[in-house]
């Protein structure tokens, strides 16, 4: 969008919130750049830049503007809906993947070589892998810096930085202020309840309906894994360098974010994936405008718009779960999960008391004793497949994977068919577009709706919701009175 200067100016001149994240706006008399939706009086237009990332505005030399913070915009949803190189490389950055293991091992997850990387992120985002991760970097320390008490040392460690000095130097070119300029300037917080918690404010686009997204993650929600309690739901994550704790609150204007990890270097990687998990990059307003183009489904975007499909902060762990549900009720499968993580899972102290486990990753269950499972063979088998491929990694489900080789490769395996591959495919992979027409809950809206209730001819006519039929399904669950679509209270 950034290359549409016409239309980048109107948002600029309008303060439209709705674009921040999609384009970043340097003002050539300042050196400044901003989001779109600065408060500040708009430059002249012969005055403004217009780049596709706040790596490139930095990379050209332009700091952070102080009024709209540019670098907490959120993310932009073109990841969220592409599965193309460009797409993935943003996904693994967001992930990390740079930080621990160099460009050479963002390459070699995507199955490119470093120079196609490098030339496709610059032509597209005006940065390249480094760059991007710098920028990162930077957002990370300033959250550090700004809601934690941790020693300077500690916090250029936790963001990823080599050395003190590299923190200091890129904190003060990104921010125009020292670490401990900005440390003195955030506003002050109230003491924190809990030693080692950080507190942070996650921002959307609005709108955002929480119901069916906070509703669905507490009805599935596994003991020991996962609890709703006093407005928040709270998991145990597994991380790269430890795990962690974190509890979710949604607000008229953000999500509100508490986190207890136990190694703080995994503060950017919790946070990527707490976005995921709530789809809080994605745009409501082009998911609803399409959707409400068709007469049957506009009445149901009209009365709760913004809805958002709950995801997952582990693919793996998302797979398993999808099994451990066919053909069964929620409550069923949670049972039957509860199990796995009573025997498997990690134990990890909750502060707060309530979380008990992390949930087995596919190395853990591997030994998994068919015989142990009470379900149907056919079930014991599509699990144990599932898990050996996972934890032999000749199945690799993540922020790099390609929807339709992933499918494919799902529905190759026993015991797998269209529903468990595209639930996968929806909630654990980010696919904007995967569709269950064969469900249950799908089929019997369609048809109180007016629509084609048998899976080929609802799939036709699902044809002009593309690419968001994983949204069009969130609106379809909601006309039922399941737990999924209630906020608990």
């Amino acid at each position: 969008m950034h290359t549409d200067t016409e239309r980048c100016v109107r948002a600029v001149q309008s303060k439209d919130v709705r674009f921040d994240g999609w384009f970043y706006t340097a003002v050539l008399t300042t050196g400044i750049y901003c989001r779109p939706s600065c408060p500040a009086v708009p430059p002249k237009p012969e005055h403004m830049v217009f780049h596709p990332s706040a790596a490139a505005c930095q990379q050209d030399g332009y700091r952070a503007c102080k009024r709209c913070r540019p670098d907490t915009s959120p993310g932009s949803p073109q990841w969220n809906v592409r599965a193309d190189l460009v797409a993935r490389a943003m996904r693994l950055i967001a992930d990390g993947v740079v930080d621990r293991e160099g460009v050479t091992g963002l390459a070699a997850r995507l199955g490119y070589s470093t120079r196609q990387i490098e030339r496709q992120l610059l032509a597209e985002l005006g940065a390249g892998p480094l760059a991007l991760a710098r920028a990162q970097r930077a957002q990370t320390a300033r959250l550090l810096v700004e809601t934690t008490d941790l020693p300077m040392a500690d916090v250029a460690f936790a963001a990823g930085f080599s050395s003190v000095r590299t923190f200091n130097d890129t904190v003060r070119e990104v921010f125009a202020l020292s670490p401990s300029d900005l440390r003195t300037r955030a506003p002050k917080r109230a003491a924190a309840g809990i030693p080692g918690v950080i507190t942070l404010r996650l921002p959307f686009r609005a709108p955002l309906h929480p119901d069916n997204l906070f509703g669905h993650l507490a009805a599935t929600a596994v003991p020991g894994v996962e609890e709703w309690r006093d407005g928040a739901y709270r998991r145990t994550l597994r991380l790269p360098y430890g795990h962690g704790i974190v509890a979710l609150s949604p607000r008229p204007d953000h999500i509100a974010c508490r986190l207890a990890l136990s190694d703080p270097r995994d503060l950017t990687v919790a946070i990527s994936r707490c976005r995921r998990l709530l789809d809080l990059d994605a745009d409501p307003v082009a998911v609803d405008e399409q959707l409400r183009a068709d007469p049957a489904l506009a009445p149901l975007v009209d009365k709760a718009p913004g809805r958002r499909v709950p995801r997952t902060v582990d693919a793996a762990e998302f797979a398993v779960r999808a099994v451990l549900g066919q053909q069964v009720s929620t409550a069923a499968a949670r049972t039957h999960a509860a199990r796995l993580v009573t025997a498997h899972g990690t134990p990890v102290d909750d502060p707060e008391g309530g979380l008990t486990h992390l949930f087995p990753a596919p190395e853990e269950l591997a030994a998994l004793d068919p015989d142990a499972l009470a379900m149907p063979r056919t079930r014991r088998t599509t699990l144990t497949t599932l898990v050996r491929r996972l934890a032999d990694g000749d199945l690799r489900l993540g922020a790099d994977s390609d929807w339709t080789e992933t499918r494919a490769a799902l529905l190759a395996l026993p015991g797998f068919g269209p529903w468990t591959a595209d639930v996968i495919a929806m909630r654990a992979l980010g696919d904007p577009d995967a569709f269950l027409p064969t469900d249950l809950g799908v089929r019997r809206a369609a048809r109180a709706l007016g629509l084609p209730s048998t899976p080929s001819a609802l799939t036709t006519r699902a044809a002009a919701w593309r690419p968001w039929r994983a949204y069009a399904v969130q609106y379809l669950w909601a006309t039922d009175s399941h737990p999924i679509n209630v906020l608990p209270s």
